[in-house]
């Protein structure tokens, strides 16, 4: 291909196709980019020249992340605009297919497939948000589902089908005809709702054995330096850490890479992370007050605002206490026509039974308190009550007694009165292996939900899981068979191991009416919902609590965050829109 040619090619954002030599052999390519639905890969070593390696780089899209890598001297590269360019801070590892042995086949409760449908692609895209990742141009990886030089490997649930794990390869004969043909590891995520171990090891393994049919002799990944975690899988699959460096752009995505000030944003907590993610997107400058409790201030044309997480300056005191007091939130609401469960204040045990005979069934929780701690769901016994109610006084002054109502746990978040997201939250729950106790089970679940939410969710292993696990007819130390599912918790919180599973599209219209009444009945501009309902698609519902302080990276990929920072800094909004 002529050198005109090439940069057609690139300039149309594809690589240029490889050419035949006079002795019909494949040339290698030179100045080769490769367009992924998330940015572009560009092939540092098909670069003769470091100054074309960094011109590229600038020519980076908005809202995506390029990335240059097989660098020698990345360095010089960097050189060429270092007020705009990094050396990333990742390390790459090798894996020698000719060596690698594929592991013997095992039972799991997931599958590893290829890419099939647009309904795939929309998946990988929810996950990568939910991570934290930029998302795929859902159109460019449909079209290349046919080509050789990109493949997506997916993790899809065996019982309820959802995808719960995404990677890309590259084929590097396929994308710039390397003389020594290789593959790499691009993207690799899984879903934090994912209950099944083993997911990223799957896929890699999936992958490895792809390139390897392919006659391919390696395979590569990038991955950051103090990622632990990641690192150690790659070791006990048998990669070798290789001299491999790579160049990206200074960006709003890549800032926590090269700011002095990242190792205090990356102290913040995903909820925090989030919304000062969004804002640095846009220009609004981010001072961290107080990482560990989620404390921000923005500030943007003259105009600051403290937050706590999405709780911001906007929202009034008495807002936050009508909230705050679950007794005051169901009074406002059921006087203004909207459906509530009957309350009343833990007293005596005779007072307590009474209203245990009226309703039949309660639920138990503290009046002020958060995050599902201190709650016991659908007690029928007195004594059980009794017990509820000393646990929940340790979580608060006052303890109240509800209504339980059957249904199931929907969040509804509203911002400036508005239906922002809908998801359904599902108690945290185990699968069987066949070998594992469910105490076992149990502690491996919360290692994994602990580290896909950055710590924020973890099962407890207290009396009320005891409680639930004993009400099944199971004991702790009981063997789950393979697949069989088990409910630990009876409440649905992400901070307990529950899981969030997006809903907003099929709201029923009433719902969505409710939900923006009650949020102008307690007057709050940012507001999660807690509704009880038969049906997501049905009519029928009761609300039982709001929050003011929803946890807004719980709704990919609903742009939460877009509009919390839009109700703070509309100018921002508009400049986007116009941009």
């Amino acid at each position: 291909m002529s050198r005109k040619n090439t940069q057609r090619a690139m300039r149309l954002g594809r690589a240029p196709m490889p050419q035949a030599d006079g002795r019909g052999q494949t040339a290698p390519q030179s100045n080769v980019i490769t367009v992924c639905g998330w940015g572009r890969l560009i092939a540092g070593h098909t670069f003769a020249d470091p100054a074309d390696i960094a011109a590229a780089l600038l020519q980076e899209a908005p809202g995506q992340r390029d990335i240059a890598f097989y660098l020698d001297k990345p360095h010089v590269v960097v050189a060429h605009a270092p007020g705009q360019l990094f050396i990333d801070p990742s390390e790459t590892f090798r894996l020698a297919l000719s060596a690698y042995t594929p592991q013997r086949a095992t039972r799991r409760g997931y599958t590893i497939r290829r890419l099939r449908s647009r309904a795939d692609v929309a998946a990988i895209n929810a996950i990568y948000r939910a991570r934290r990742m930029v998302p795929v141009d859902p159109a460019r990886v449909w079209g290349q589902r046919a080509e050789r030089q990109i493949v997506y490997a997916l993790a899809e649930d065996s019982q309820t089908g959802d995808v719960i794990g995404v990677a890309m390869g590259l084929d590097h004969a396929e994308a710039f005809a390397d003389a020594e043909p290789g593959s790499s590891l691009w993207a690799l995520a899984v879903s934090p709702q994912a209950s099944h171990p083993g997911i990223g090891e799957a896929l890699t393994r999936y992958l490895a054995e792809y390139f390897q049919a392919r006659g391919r002799a390696f395979m590569d990944v990038s991955v950051l330096h103090d990622n632990a975690s990641a690192i150690a899988l790659y070791r006990k699959l048998g990669f070798q850490n290789i001299p491999v460096f790579a160049v990206k752009r200074r960006n709003a995505i890549n800032e926590p890479l090269f700011s002095e000030g990242g190792q205090e944003i990356d102290g913040l907590n995903p909820y925090a992370r989030i919304l000062v993610d969004e804002a640095q997107r846009r220009g609004i400058r981010v001072e961290v007050i107080d990482a560990e409790h989620g404390y921000f201030k923005l500030n943007h044309g003259g105009r600051s605002v403290v937050c706590r997480e999405s709780l911001s300056e906007l929202t009034s005191a008495v807002a936050m206490s009508r909230c705050a007091d679950k007794r005051v939130t169901v009074r406002l609401l059921e006087r203004a026509g909207l459906r509530v469960p009957r309350q009343a204040l833990a007293a005596d045990a005779e007072h307590n039974a009474a209203f245990l005979r009226e309703v039949g069934a309660v639920v138990v929780k503290p009046i002020d308190g958060e995050q599902g701690k201190g709650i016991t769901v659908n007690l029928t016994s007195s004594e059980e009550m009794e017990t509820a109610i000393e646990n929940a006084s340790h979580f608060g002054e006052r303890v109240l007694l509800e209504q339980f109502c059957e249904g199931q746990d929907l969040r509804i978040v509203v911002i400036n009165h508005q239906v922002m997201a809908a998801a359904l939250r599902k108690p945290a729950t185990v699968v069987g292996d066949g070998q594992s106790t469910i105490t076992e089970l149990i502690e491996k679940q919360s290692r994994r939900r602990a580290a896909a939410t950055g710590g924020e969710s973890r099962i407890p292993m207290d009396a009320e899981t005891r409680r639930c696990v004993a009400s099944q007819g199971h004991e702790m130390d009981d063997v789950l068979p393979f697949g069989q599912s088990l409910a630990v918790r009876k409440t649905a919180n992400l901070h307990t191991g529950g899981t969030i599973h997006d809903v907003t599209d099929q709201l029923h219209p009433v719902l969505r009416q409710a939900a923006e009444q009650a949020s102008r009945v307690l007057d709050i501009p940012v507001t999660g919902l807690d509704f009880l309902v038969p049906a997501v698609d049905g009519p029928d519902y009761v609300i039982i609590e709001a929050n003011e302080r929803p946890g807004l990276a719980n709704h990919e990929p609903q742009p939460t965050a877009q509009r919390f920072i839009d109700l703070l800094f509309p100018l921002t909004a508009t400049q986007e829109a116009s941009s």
